[in-house]
């Protein structure tokens, strides 16, 4: 619910509404701007009559969320949500790129990737310390040992890291050291850890599961919000169709429907969605075009050896042809890369 006060209302006015709702278990969310003062009411309100809240004399208009994600909607928040993540804008009009390899293999390998990626234009380093698999004897990552790899490559290059969570055990550590807290498709529902990461003040990466509905995952974003924590980046990294050429499909439309629907950033994962390296280039122009806010992108020194998803990693050489199409492209669109 969203309500609406009147210009001159007088601040004991304001608090006898804001005292009605509180006194109900209702949040109030100041939405108010320099020109209007509004506010939204946050919780099940169906019990509350219209009739009730015009009988307070400075309130001008009220107006019901139809949609669940309330934290999440942009009725709620019109403003286009900007994530500082060490001096990187995410969000708001600027296109970032977070680059690296899937799995963290090696010092030498996380640091030469990392300095590679650097010098393409690369503005935050990926990288897979923890790694769910599908089958139990896959490589599933170096762990605490892969995340002091990435520690060093950060030391090294300077570059903000975002690596994937996996038990609400490691948010101690990750808080520590982790800039951006990345939660993966598998864990995209995972409801106590999204309420565990919703009492940080971290940002957090949420994946959209394999076959989760535009809303189940913007209602995954709500439990990271209603814990208190409004730093949430969406990411599109593609859904389970019949279609088995591509390791999933890309749905470009969610990035649309996002924006339509919502004030938080959404970036793109062009290589999960494909698994295939050869169309991750044209899908990431094809994100800046549709208005996403950035990608994640896998890049491997060498992809034919790698402990995983070789299949869908960029040779450094390529990724920096990327980068080069990318800013090109960026002020066509109205984007910006740092």
């Amino acid at each position: 619910m969203i309500i609406r006060l009147k210009k001159n209302i007088s601040d004991v006015e304001v608090q006898k509404i804001v005292s009605f709702f509180t006194d109900k278990g209702l949040q109030i969310k100041d939405a108010s701007s320099d020109n209007v003062k509004v506010f939204g009411i946050i919780g099940d309100t169906s019990a509350i009559m219209e009739n009730d809240v015009y009988a307070f004399d400075g309130v001008e208009s009220l107006t019901r969320i139809q949609v669940p994600f309330k934290k999440a909607s942009k009725l709620m928040n019109p403003k286009p949500t900007v994530i500082d993540v060490c001096g990187v804008k995410i969000g708001g009009g600027s296109f970032v790129v977070m680059a690296g390899p899937c799995s963290v293999e090696s010092r030498e390998q996380i640091i030469s990737v990392a300095k590679s990626v650097k010098a393409s234009g690369a503005q935050i380093l990926r990288g897979g310390a923890y790694k769910p698999r599908t089958s139990p004897y896959a490589f599933q990552g170096l762990e605490l040992e892969g995340l002091d790899l990435l520690l060093e490559a950060k030391k090294e290059t300077g570059l903000p890291i975002i690596t994937e969570i996996q038990s609400e055990d490691l948010i101690p550590r990750f808080v520590k050291d982790v800039d951006i807290i990345q939660v993966g498709a598998r864990n995209m529902q995972n409801f106590h850890l999204l309420k565990a990461l919703g009492k940080i003040d971290k940002p957090i990466l949420l994946k959209r599961g394999l076959s989760a509905t535009i809303e189940e995952w913007l209602m995954a974003a709500e439990y990271i919000l209603a814990g208190g924590n409004n730093k949430v980046i969406l990411c599109e990294r593609g859904i389970r169709t019949f279609e088995k050429y591509t390791r999933n499909t890309l749905d470009l439309s969610a990035v649309l429907a996002v924006r339509e629907l919502s004030h938080l950033p959404v970036i793109v994962d062009p290589s999960h969605s494909s698994g295939k390296w050869s169309m991750v280039p044209d899908l990431s122009k094809a994100s800046l075009a549709v208005g996403a806010d950035g990608l994640i992108i896998e890049v491997h020194n060498n992809p034919e050896c790698a402990l995983c998803d070789g299949a869908q990693s960029l040779k450094p050489e390529k990724f920096d042809q990327l980068m080069t199409d990318l800013k090109k492209i960026a002020p066509i669109v109205g984007k910006k890369i740092a």
